[in-house]
């Protein structure tokens, strides 16, 4: 089963939540409270997981660790997949150092880069390589999601040497979009974009 983005997208903060939840001694949690903390509906809520095969909510709520397995069955790769970060700035690096460990069925395995102070060095944990042994390296490893944090100017020609080199995920972090065939699943996330957005909305609120 295929499910829409949007649903994937919140089914992820659903689970980031619940296991927040769990880490506090709160087992069991109302589809409105998780409403409430998502500034969604009720109604949403048990429409996204009732899309997955779960209502099971008792008189106490949903319980936590069963919500959360359910979601990660769902969501999750059985035997988990492997992701590089390409670009090692102050952006790659804050990513790498932010998510490992946070999902143990994500891994980031490999890191690449241009700069010769960067490359053959562990950065934030991980082995950083030349981007010109992304193939080989992509291929040795396993991996299968790459997140681009490099220039913008590069961004084009690294997708097309992942795709070229088996990727089956990309998430863009630069403000330069991409092309990639249909085969390949993208996500692409512009800061300033969404800085901009936010500025729009706030600005006839700022006197000045």
């Amino acid at each position: 089963m295929k499910l829409p983005e949007k649903t994937v997208e919140r089914l992820s903060e659903y689970r980031r939540t619940l296991l927040d939840c769990l880490n506090k001694g709160k087992t069991h949690i109302y589809s409105h409270e998780l409403a409430r903390l998502h500034n969604n509906t009720a109604v949403q809520v048990r429409r996204d997981l009732m899309l997955i095969g779960y209502s099971s909510m008792k008189k106490k709520g949903y319980d936590a660790k069963e919500l959360i397995d359910v979601i990660g069955k769902l969501i999750d790769h059985k035997n988990g997949l492997n992701v590089a970060v390409i670009g090692m700035g102050n952006l790659g690096r804050a990513i790498t150092t932010y998510f490992i460990g946070k999902r143990p069925k994500l891994n980031i395995v490999a890191a690449f880069d241009v700069d010769s102070n960067k490359v053959n060095r562990v950065i934030s944990g991980i082995n950083c390589y030349h981007v010109k042994e992304l193939k080989e390296k992509i291929k040795a490893s396993n991996i299968s999601i790459a997140i681009i944090t490099s220039p913008p100017e590069a961004a084009a020609s690294i997708a097309e040497t992942l795709v070229m080199s088996g990727i089956k995920g990309i998430l863009n972090f630069t403000t330069t979009p991409i092309n990639v065939p249909e085969s390949v699943f993208l996500e692409e996330f512009d800061m300033i974009t969404s800085i901009e957005k936010v500025a729009y909305f706030v600005k006839d609120q700022v006197k000045g």
